[in-house]
């Protein structure tokens, strides 16, 4: 199976299992166009984004669709999402006309939005309802925007042509096409890289004059360049912040604000900016020159790493101050990155040298921060609670970087009864991606720098970016004091965010408070922690892995009075808008509510008795890491060790020394031999080292293990435990441990295998029924009563 055809059979599988455990109500076409807007938005080619389902005059002519929509921080850039979904098993072709119509939807609803007719017709109460308003009111979104990018998702592949770019109400609209093919490239890899042909850029031709530089080694090439404005100016109406995601200004919030300095030069003394001006620098992974090896034809995945506030201003001041930029020529240093596995690690480092004016932190260019890194560690190693409603530990999953989850479930559920065990030990539903983490802590407790007010339940309201950023830079422990409890505490806050977001509700479910869910869970959860002055007993909702009714009681009717005050004291229509200012929150810290402390006071830490907290952070055990690696070990049968050891000889993967024991393992394997410490380590070495390059191998694990098992039975002079009249059950196990206690008649690793299977340490799998039945023979012999 091609691995594209293998990733459309795991999505769709994603889009079933989450629409099966959503509780609301949402179809399959909103769930994978959920699915979709998590992937652009991790692949940073979207921000802010929200699922909105509306659509109006189907199959009249002017009928529109929306599926979704996202405001960027700056509201330079405005997205719309129409979905073409169907639930088909194989991967469909998308004819031209569907695109074609989907297009015309999708700008229909923009073009009825922005005119400022629609919301007049739709109810408050809609979930489309702030952003239809958002479009034709809202002033500030009206005099920054850019660009309208319509994309349509599609779970079908597309290889016509785009529908053609067009200006509506005074707006640049561009469309894209994001199909299973597109999907797949950004599921691997940080993103789609972007391609500028310079001899048609969106219809035009430019000319970018570069010197190379005489350089000489494996990492980088550089070259001197020329920009005219006018081309910068450009690049920037169709990619804007796409070009920047390298930038750490685009990280520290840079907006796009034109800078006075380089206005006064573009409007009084053009023809001087490139004496005047630094001008910026960039990287790409490749360039492609003329004829003359003078002019740059083609570049991809350029990204402007210095020099944003520069192009920003350029395109601002020609667009609000009508300036002439046709004189205007920007010196470009570029530096194209030949090292393909050194890429990301390169650009951040020439990113970081490039930005020193600026006082920067290595954690905001990197997922590799140290305090990050051990939050990861530590939820790999930590167990939740066992519980009335889950009587199985299960851990809480940090994503660092995106995809981990995706791949280490990938990698270590290369058996269908691994994946299970896999997704038992770390339930979807209990994966706190690195933003996520940013938004639960934050909306729980104020933090000031001095006596200004950096973190409070507005700035999570600014969207994931603004919030994570004041997060790694304000909130995020030193790495010393990340440790059990402290990671307990976490996981606390965000079943309490989840809780909360829960009984708000949901349109779909006909239960919901209001429209403002966004602004009304994290303002009350930093209301609730002010409100019983931190006496809340994380701990409990950590043991429990659940709030208590009463809590949910309380928090519910706090929300609705929160939702009512911003309403009615919101100076705008624009409610979100008004929620994410400061003055908006001191506004609702400051307010008088009715509540009842009494009804929740079972939920405080009981100030006598206060539960004692583990403050370690050295959490792992050896045996259970050695158990963790011989289960893998042991979970790839005898005829794949022996296609590993003839993989390893055949290709040189594997050193001589491995290669044979890769054959002592598969007959330690065949055998239900112990494994020793060295068998293990290596063992795991070798497993490792064909995951990395050869995956496709370990799929064949499930068919060659009932192969084994077939080839076994076969040649059996015993009754097959399987087929036979011994049936291997739990009782039976029970009883065969029981009466070889103290008889000690199987070898003690023996007994010990069907003790833990006993014990629930381990799972009874036809390989180990196979082996207790040779065991229970044995036994018998010696007078075993069965």
């Amino acid at each position: 199976m091609k691995e594209i055809e293998k990733f459309y059979q795991s999505l769709m599988q994603d889009v079933v299992a989450m629409q099966s455990g959503d509780e609301d109500g949402n179809t399959q076409e909103q769930i994978f166009t959920r699915i979709c807007l998590d992937m652009l938005s991790d692949a940073a080619e979207t921000e802010n984004v929200s699922v909105a389902y509306d659509e109006r005059d189907l199959k009249k002519k002017g009928q529109h669709k929306i599926n979704g929509y996202a405001i960027s921080d700056n509201y330079e850039t405005v997205d719309l999402f129409i979905t073409l979904y169907a639930n088909t098993s194989e991967i469909r072709t998308i004819p031209k006309n569907e695109v074609d119509t989907a297009s015309k939807m999708i700008t229909n609803f923009f073009r009825r939005a922005v005119y400022n007719d629609y919301v007049n017709e739709i109810a408050e109460s809609s979930e489309i309802f702030e952003f239809a308003n958002t479009l034709a009111n809202y002033a500030e979104l009206r005099d920054n925007l850019i660009r309208v990018n319509a994309f349509i998702l599609t779970n079908g592949t597309y290889k016509g042509e785009l529908p053609a770019s067009q200006v509506i109400c005074g707006y640049n609209i561009y469309y894209k096409v994001i199909d299973v093919e597109y999907l797949y490239k950004i599921s691997e890899q940080a993103g789609v890289p972007i391609e500028l042909d310079f001899e048609n850029l969106d219809g035009h031709k430019y000319e970018i004059p570069c010197l190379a530089a005489n350089l000489s080694n494996p990492d980088y090439e550089a070259y001197v360049a020329i920009i005219s404005g006018e081309c910068l100016a450009k690049l920037y109406e169709c990619y804007g912040s796409r070009l920047l995601e390298q930038n750490v200004r685009s990280f520290l919030q840079f907006t796009g604000k034109i800078n006075k300095g380089i206005r006064e030069t573009i409007k009084s003394e053009p023809h001087m900016f490139l004496a005047y001006n630094n001008g910026i620098a960039a990287t790409a992974d490749h360039i492609e020159l003329d004829e003359t090896r003078h002019f740059i034809r083609h570049i991809s995945n350029l990204q402007i790493v210095n020099g944003g506030q520069t192009t920003a201003s350029i395109y601002n001041t020609a667009k609000k101050d009508k300036a002439d930029i046709s004189d205007i020529l920007v010196q470009v240093k570029l530096s194209v990155i030949k090292d393909k596995d050194q890429y990301a690690e390169i650009v951040s480092r020439i990113s970081r040298y490039a930005n020193t004016q600026n006082k920067v932190n290595d954690a905001d260019f990197s997922a590799n921060n140290p305090a990050l890194v051990e939050i990861e560690r530590i939820s790999r190693y930590i167990f939740a609670p066992a519980t009335p409603t889950n009587n199985l530990q299960t851990a809480w999953f940090f994503e660092r970087a995106r995809g981990q989850y995706k791949t280490l479930r990938a990698k270590e559920g290369f058996t269908k009864s691994r994946q299970k065990a896999f997704d038992l030990k770390y339930p979807k539903k209990q994966v706190v991606m690195k933003v996520e983490l940013a938004k639960y802590v934050n909306a729980w407790q104020e933090t000031y720098n001095g006596r200004n007010l950096a973190i409070g339940p507005h700035i999570v309201v600014r969207g994931n970016e603004k919030n994570y950023a004041r997060f790694i830079n304000y909130n995020l422990p030193d790495v010393k004091h990340i440790d059990v409890a402290w990671f307990e505490d976490m996981i606390a806050k965000a079943i309490l965010f989840k809780a909360a977001d829960k009984r708000y509700g949901t349109k779909l479910t006909g239960d919901h408070i209001g429209e403002l869910k966004q602004v009304v869970v994290p303002y009350t959860l930093s209301l609730l922690n002010i409100i019983t002055e931190g006496r809340l007993d994380l701990y409990r909702i950590w043991k429990n892995q659940s709030i208590s009714s009463a809590l949910s009681d309380f928090i519910y009717n706090l929300m609705k009075q929160v939702n009512e005050f911003i309403l009615k004291e919101s100076p705008v229509s624009h409610y979100i808008e008004w929620a994410k200012k400061e003055e908006c929150w001191l506004k609702v810290r400051s307010n008088e509510w009715a509540y009842n402390l009494n009804e929740i006071c079972q939920d405080f830490i009981d100030e006598k008795n206060p539960p004692k907290r583990k403050h370690k952070s050295d959490v792992g055990d050896e045996e259970s890491d050695r158990r963790h690696k011989e289960g893998i070990i042991r979970a790839i049968p005898f005829s794949l060790w022996k296609k590993i050891e003839t993989w390893g000889r055949d290709t040189g993967m594997l050193q001589p020394i491995l290669t044979s024991l890769a054959s002592d393992i598969a007959y330690k394997i065949k055998n239900n031999r112990k494994l020793n410490d060295s068998d293990i380590s290596r063992g795991y070495l070798i497993y490792e080292n064909v995951w990395q390059h050869n995956p496709e191998l370990l799929e064949e694990a499930d068919s060659l293990a009932e192969q084994d098992r077939a080839k076994a039975a076969e040649t059996s002079d015993t009754i097959s435990p399987v087929n036979g009249q011994d049936e291997i059950t739990l009782v039976l196990i029970q009883a065969m441990v029981e009466w070889d206690k103290r008889r000690r008649i199987l070898e003690d690793w023996k007994w010990k295998a069907m003790k833990d299977v006993v014990d629930g340490i381990k799972p009874l799998t036809d390989r180990m029924k196979y082996a207790f039945y040779f065991n229970l023979q044995k036994l018998k012999k010696a007078g075993f009563p069965n």
